[in-house]
């Protein structure tokens, strides 16, 4: 089954992580099928960017999102509607 998780990279003490596309079985860093965005937490504030069209694609596709990308997509969304709001 294809899971849409994070994905750790950055140095020691300072993590990024990406969202991506992989396969279950594949090692937390191991190869994915698709980049789907970024997440930098330790920014002020944080810095968020994802594909919202790709994940949609993956989960028509079957995938499942890990319970910490769900969050960052409802995070994305609410900001999404938000700056919308304010226009």
């Amino acid at each position: 089954m294809v899971k849409i998780r994070l994905t750790r990279a950055g140095s020691k003490k300072r993590p990024f992580y990406r969202v991506t596309a992989i396969d279950e079985r594949k090692p937390r860093d191991g190869r994915p099928l698709a980049f789907l965005g970024t997440y930098d937490p330790k920014t002020t504030p944080e810095e968020l960017r994802l594909d919202i069209d790709g994940i949609e694609g993956w989960i028509s596709k079957g995938a499942q999102m890990s319970d910490t990308v769900r969050t960052l997509v409802k995070r994305a969304r609410s900001r999404a509607v938000a700056a919308a709001g304010a226009s």
